[in-house]
């Protein structure tokens, strides 16, 4: 059964339909690419979707582990490669409110380095990935 419903709505847009909760979301074609940019493109959400599978995936362990990471944060840049046009780079900057051990530091980046997104994306695209910790914690 399908998962995802996408309707081309016409001048470079779709919204797409999350089938079991109904949650909708808009793509734009980029400016650099004769859309409008009002919203997500499509590469957007593909740097996007690593972002919060890696999140996802940590919080998963963090659960299991009772380490909280309520508040952790990202920034992802996008670059783009061309001929033929695609992603070349996605860089991803963790960002934690608070100190961890060295041994829930590691948890944590092993945990966002296993992501099923990760793991789908072409070895070509180029992954860069820094963990902002606070001062660790001596354990």
């Amino acid at each position: 059964m399908a998962t995802i419903e996408t309707t081309y709505l016409g001048d470079l847009r779709t919204e797409a339909t999350h089938l079991q909760s109904g949650t909708k979301i808009i793509t734009d074609a980029p400016l650099d690419n004769q859309g409008k940019g009002e919203a997500f493109s499509p590469t957007d959400l593909l740097a996007a979707s690593l972002g919060s599978c890696m999140l996802t995936i940590m919080g998963i362990k963090a659960r299991a582990s009772n380490i909280d990471i309520d508040g952790t944060t990202m920034s992802i840049t996008k670059i783009m490669a061309a001929d033929p046009r695609r992603v070349g780079e996605i860089v991803i900057n963790f960002k934690f409110p608070k100190a961890y051990t060295e041994k829930e530091q590691l948890l944590l980046e092993r945990s966002a380095l296993t992501c099923p997104v990760i793991f789908s994306l072409n070895e070509d695209l180029k992954k860069t990935v820094t963990f902002g910790w606070e001062e660790s914690v001596k354990a």
